[in-house]
Parts: structure tokens; sequence; C-alpha cells
């Protein structure tokens, strides 16, 4: 069996377009509380670690599929806003600038580790006031890294460089490659 560390329904989603033969468990770790011993740079990757291991550990002779996102922005960590000013301070402050996108995913499985992190660049157009206000109004972007979400259709991003689906939360193509052949 496989089991998605995550209760991302958009992993969820994403996962869908590899394999429907899994099942969700939310692992039961504290993530913050390694954010202040790591670089940003590899804050996802171990968050995605401690994920898959906390579900390991209870499933050791199944599968476990764990990720992490993280958004650095002139390498400082965007979080997950806590409510709309947070939302607008965030959006606010990312007008018009590039980010990095930084997703990581653990598997596991007996004998089995795959720990890898994907890179995307976020290019935001000039927001307006206004525009951010619908937006988060709109979109309510409260459990999204960064304080949006890829797949809303608001008018926030020119372009991305990389993968789509990374800045979403689960880098399927990447997945793809490394993990497929284990399912």
């Amino acid at each position: 069996m496989l089991y998605l560390a995550s209760a991302s329904p958009r992993r969820k989603e994403l996962l869908s377009l590899i394999t429907l033969d899994f099942q969700i468990e939310v692992p039961a770790v504290n993530e913050r509380l390694i954010d202040d011993f790591l670089l940003p740079e590899r804050l996802s990757y171990e968050e995605a670690r401690l994920k898959a291991y906390a579900v390991f550990a209870k499933h050791p002779s199944d599968m476990v599929l764990a990720a992490d996102t993280i958004v650095l922005l002139d390498g400082k960590v965007l979080g997950k806003p806590g409510d709309a000013k947070h939302a607008k301070a965030m959006l606010k402050e990312e007008s018009g600038k590039k980010q990095v996108v930084l997703t990581s995913y653990t598997f596991v499985k007996p004998s089995v580790e795959i720990s890898r992190t994907v890179k995307s660049v976020v290019y935001f157009n000039p927001l307006t006031d206004e525009m951010i206000d619908h937006y988060i109004k709109v979109y309510r972007p409260f459990d999204k890294a960064g304080g949006y979400g890829i797949q809303d259709e608001a008018g926030l991003i020119d372009h991305i460089e990389g993968s789509y689906h990374n800045v979403m939360g689960l880098p399927t193509e990447d997945l793809m490659r490394h993990v497929k052949p284990y399912l």
C-alpha cells in the first residue's frame, strides 16, 4: 500500500495523475520545530523526510510519499498566511517580483529512500491593492505557502520557469521518473 503523508487536497489530486492506489495518512509532526535549525534551501527537504518517516514508522512494510513546499522571496521563507491581513502583506511583497518555489519529496519503502528537491521560479505581475483584496476574498489562500495558489486563475502570475505541478505542491514529472517504477 502507498500512503500519501499529506492533508493537502492539491497533493492528493496530483498524485492521482500517477496512481489511484493510495491512502491518505496525515503525519502527526510539528514541522515548525526544525525551522530555526536549517538553512531555508534545506527546509523543505528535511520537512518532507520528517513527515515521510513519521508515517513509515506506523507502516514499515508499506510505501510512503511525503512532500513539503516552501516559497523563497529574496532568500526569506514565506510560509502560509494566518489571516487576510498577513496574506495581503505577503502578496504586496511578492508584487512584481520573482520567487523560488522548492518542493521536496521523500518516498520510502523497505530498503529504499528517494528524497529530492525540485525548483521552479515564479514571476509575479505587479499587483494593485484591489487585485490583492479581490484575490483574498475569492480564493482565501490561508493554507498556501506564499499566500497564493498557482492554479487560481486570478492574474497574479506573469509566468513560471519549471514545473507547474511543483509550484502546486507535488512535482509529478520528477515523481514519474524516480518513484513510479516502484509503484
